[in-house]
């Protein structure tokens, strides 16, 4: 691994300013000063369980977009919804059935995240969107779906879990999922556009690379980015997909990156390589231009924990316009294979140096767990965006302040480093790239 590019980094304390528009006769907002961090500010409760754990209206961490007309203003993104995994084999607990998955559009004021709009995603019709698994042949990630009174629940052509996000210079909105994995395009008011997947089964009909269905459930399509033109879409998967089987991939440390040609609908692939396969795995990505990029590796532990901390969690640069294309031209379920094998099944380095693979390059750009002036102490950070300056924002997903108790339930999601419940925030660190 290369040398830190932070070796001089400075926590933002940084003032900026949009540029004005054309219009002469628009003033442009006034001159905003990023703090270290900035918590949402006194969120609503979603709803109180039976056991009296209180379920927040947060979640808006899984990605984060920044305005580029107001650099106070932040759009963040949840996912499915208050979910815990059940008892049952194959379970999952959904704590609102009829969750929306949504956009929050925050405003940083005083060094708190006020949210002044909630966008609720919507199918091409107008009717909303969910956050139950997808049927078989949609997207389905072989859960079954129950409410917290352990009624079973039916899956849904319009359920979404939304990880990824970006904000297109024309005002709309293109969202990537853990189910399909989908890539959805909406428009300004949340309401789809596109929904593209390996299966066809979206509006418009347009697909992504079969191979893609082979992804892990819930580590579907975590990452969503777009180049500077506005052009490219990149996405990033989260962990190996079980291509063509869970028990065939063993440790594998290969993820997959896709470019989708908005315009044409083309497509590439390349290799990434997690650092090791204990990780949960990659969280985001974010463009610098037009080949090199900001991504997230983390594991699944609290920062600052007096007991079991978190270890890893680091952001690196990577680039890939050296790397090898390994599109499959036969589209194939498996994608192109390399001496019988899948990209997956090579496992690491050495197996894609033996097929001649040359993956992404990766440096370290920040290590949130040394890098910081304080303990990082969530569990997830989750989003990330390149703001001017070279100014990073770092969200949290707080999973709506709770966790899962062991008993198909909910339990307060309080950060050990803290004793406080988990909420978003935003962490601004200026890098040197």
């Amino acid at each position: 691994m290369k040398k830190s590019l932070l070796s001089i980094f400075a926590i933002a304390a940084v003032s900026l300013t949009a540029c004005k528009k054309n219009n002469t006769d628009t003033v442009s907002p006034p001159a905003v000063t990023y703090p270290d961090m900035a918590e949402a500010a006194d969120p609503a409760l979603l709803f109180t369980t039976s056991t009296g754990v209180k379920v927040y209206n947060g979640g808006f961490g899984s990605s984060v977009a920044a305005d580029p007309n107001d650099p106070a203003v932040f759009y963040m993104l949840t996912d499915r919804g208050p979910n815990v995994a059940g008892t049952i084999a194959n379970s999952i607990i959904l704590g609102k059935p009829d969750f929306t998955p949504a956009i929050g559009k925050f405003r940083l004021k005083n060094g708190k995240l006020y949210l002044e709009q909630t966008i609720e995603l919507k199918n091409a019709t107008g009717g909303k969107l969910n956050g139950l698994p997808n049927p078989v042949g949609q997207g389905s990630t072989g859960e079954v779906p129950y409410d917290l009174n352990g009624t079973i629940l039916q899956p849904s052509a319009d359920g979404i879990d939304s990880e990824g996000m970006v904000l297109a210079a024309d005002g709309s909105f293109w969202i990537s999922d853990e189910y399909g994995p989908h890539i959805a395009h909406f428009d300004a008011t949340g309401k789809t556009i596109e929904r593209i997947n390996p299966f066809g089964s979206g509006t418009g009909g347009r697909k992504i690379p079969l191979v893609f269905a082979k992804r892990r459930a819930n580590r579907g399509m975590e990452g969503l980015t777009v180049t500077p033109d506005g052009k490219t879409l990149v996405g990033l998967m989260q962990s190996p997909m079980y291509n063509p089987s869970k028990a065939a991939i063993g440790n594998s440390v290969v993820l997959r990156i896709l470019t989708f040609d908005i315009a044409t609908g083309a497509t590439k692939q390349y290799a990434y390589l997690m650092e090791n396969p204990t990780l949960t795995g990659c969280s985001e990505i974010t463009a610098i231009n037009a080949t090199t990029f900001l991504t997230i590796e983390r594991d699944g532990l609290y920062g600052g924990a007096p007991t079991n901390p978190a270890t890893f969690k680091k952001i690196f640069k990577i680039d890939i316009s050296k790397a090898t294309d390994i599109s499959d031209a036969a589209n194939s379920a498996t994608g192109k294979l390399y001496g019988g094998k899948t990209v997956e099944e090579l496992v690491d380095a050495a197996g894609l140096q033996g097929a001649g693979i040359v993956p992404v390059t990766k440096t370290l750009a920040l290590d949130l767990l040394k890098d910081l002036p304080t303990v990082y102490p969530h569990d997830k950070a989750e989003g990330i965006a390149l703001l001017k300056g070279n100014i990073l924002v770092i969200s949290n997903d707080d999973d709506f302040g709770v966790v899962d108790n062991g008993a198909s339930g909910f339990a307060q999601k309080v950060l050990p480093a803290t004793n406080t419940t988990d909420h978003n925030r935003l962490y601004f660190v200026k890098l040197k790239l």
